[in-house]
């Protein structure tokens, strides 16, 4: 009885890790299981035998370079994670909670209530040191994106389908029909890189302005050339410059990788220029503005765009200065 129990437990724990196995990488050779397990190749058929009798997809190809694959099935099987992995989970799903897609909050949340449920107290202690530490950093309200709208451009994008969209611009909400692109995030918004039909060129929409998706699903489209080949780039670009009534290019005296920690994709562009300097281009509607954010990033750079930013920073540096000044005198 105890021989037979012990094979049970032997049996029931080499499945758990072949579903593991499966789970980690998207095909094996009965060679490849059969080594990790440490059992013949007629024990791994067996087990991927009693995978499938418990309603795991295991999908095989016989022949000689034949292997398994876990298929998928009609509902999401359990998952196996390692420590590290669970971990990641767990804080994705807190970062989820409070993120920039709308309607994701109480998914996320339920979700990572299953999973602390089940950690080991060792990680849960560790998941646990990261929520006790971390707090949002409150600030103006950003429209979330509705996690439903952004799976189905997502969907357009792969499949090459048109749409039409309700969508609210800078001249008032209207219908526009695009063939979409790439979707593209910073941490605070979601933008789609679409070609507008209508305007025959390529744009940048801005996904919380996205009111409603019209004729869902539309007709397909052979994909354009795209105006460049780093879609993020572009819309960088787009949105750091092409909606203000100044765009400035500043060259820092200070290598890109000490100046991106102090920006932001939001904020502007950053390309290397050579082993010491870095071209930072952005777009601002007040030059006063433009001056501070500047000079405050604490590296010497010079104006090569637009000439009237450096009186700008004169006068800045004079505010400065006489600031400097009365503070001095203060006792």
């Amino acid at each position: 009885m105890r021989g037979r129990m012990a094979a049970m437990l032997e049996t029931s724990a080499r499945l758990l890790r072949l579903l593991s196995l499966l789970q980690s990488r998207a095909d094996w050779t009965g060679a490849e299981l059969a080594a990790r397990l440490g059992v013949g190749l007629r024990t791994v058929r067996r087990d991927v035998g009693r995978l499938r009798e418990l309603g795991y997809p295991v999908d095989a190809t016989p022949g000689v370079a034949g292997g398994y694959r876990l298929g998928v099935g009609a509902a999401l099987p359990p998952l196996l994670l390692d420590d590290e992995e669970a971990v990641a989970v767990a804080i994705s799903l807190r970062t989820a909670a409070t993120g920039s897609v709308a309607g994701l909050e109480e998914a996320a949340l339920r979700a990572l209530a299953k999973l602390r449920q089940v950690l080991p107290s060792r990680l849960r202690h560790r998941v646990s040191a990261f929520e006790a530490a971390t707090v949002p950093l409150a600030g103006a309200a950003i429209p979330g994106v509705g996690a439903d709208l952004l799976a189905a451009v997502a969907a357009a994008c792969r499949d090459h389908r048109r749409l039409r969209l309700r969508y609210r611009g800078r001249d008032g909400a209207g219908e526009r029909e695009v063939e979409p692109h790439r979707l593209v995030h910073t941490p605070r918004r979601w933008y789609l890189l679409a070609w507008d039909v209508g305007r025959r060129d390529w744009r940048t929409f801005r996904m919380d302005r996205v009111e409603e998706l019209l004729g869902l699903p539309g007709a397909r489209f052979t994909p354009r050339t795209p105006p460049e080949d780093d879609a993020a780039s572009y819309v960088s670009r787009g949105i750091t410059t092409a909606p203000y009534r100044h765009q400035a290019r500043i060259l820092f005296h200070a290598p890109l990788a000490a100046v991106a920690p102090r920006t932001s994709p939001g904020a502007g562009r950053l390309e290397p220029v050579d082993g010491e300097r870095c071209l930072f281009t952005a777009g601002a509607d007040s030059l006063d503005e433009l001056a501070a954010y500047v000079a405050a990033k604490g590296f010497d750079f010079e104006v090569l765009d637009p000439p009237e930013l450096a009186a700008t920073l004169r006068a800045l540096a004079t505010r400065l200065h006489r600031a400097a000044d009365r503070s001095a005198e203060q006792p």
